[in-house]
């Protein structure tokens, strides 16, 4: 486990100089204070979960549903309330020749709902417009 260590360290440019003196003691079978720290739930790990899950929240969910048989829909989650929703559907829906709608959800608010996999589709359409970049946008599903 060592030896896998080091070579990830030795073939990363973008890293920092670490020694394997820095790596051992996470892989000692005792646990220290700081291992247990992190499983409590408080100090730095938790904040970072915190700050994923606000990350979490900013992105926009592109995600693919089984209905029956072949039939799917595509669901569109995360996007902006300032935003137009009615003129992004109509604009998708026309572009891409597919029905679609906007379900009103108790926990993320507004969600677009497209007939068929729409996933690239959606996420060209969002990308090409300036809707919200790349980086924000997470599909979900194989394919």
């Amino acid at each position: 486990l060592l030896q896998v260590a080091a070579r990830i360290l030795a073939s990363a440019d973008r890293l920092q100089c670490m020694s394997l003196a820095d790596l051992e003691p996470s892989f000692s079978p005792g646990l220290n204070s700081e291992l247990l720290n992190g499983l409590s739930g408080t100090g730095p790990a938790a904040e970072e979960n915190d700050d994923g899950a606000a990350e979490q929240k900013k992105l926009v969910h592109i995600r693919v549903q089984q209905r029956n048989g072949r039939k799917c829909i595509t669901t569109v989650q995360g996007l902006s309330s300032d935003l137009k929703l009615e003129k992004i559907l109509k604009a998708v829906k026309k572009a891409h020749c597919c029905n679609g709608t906007i379900v009103e959800d108790e926990e993320m608010g507004q969600v677009l709902q497209f007939q068929g996999d729409q996933r690239d589709n959606v996420m060209n359409f969002l990308t090409q417009n300036e809707i919200c970049d790349k980086g924000k946008i997470k599909k979900h599903g194989h394919g």
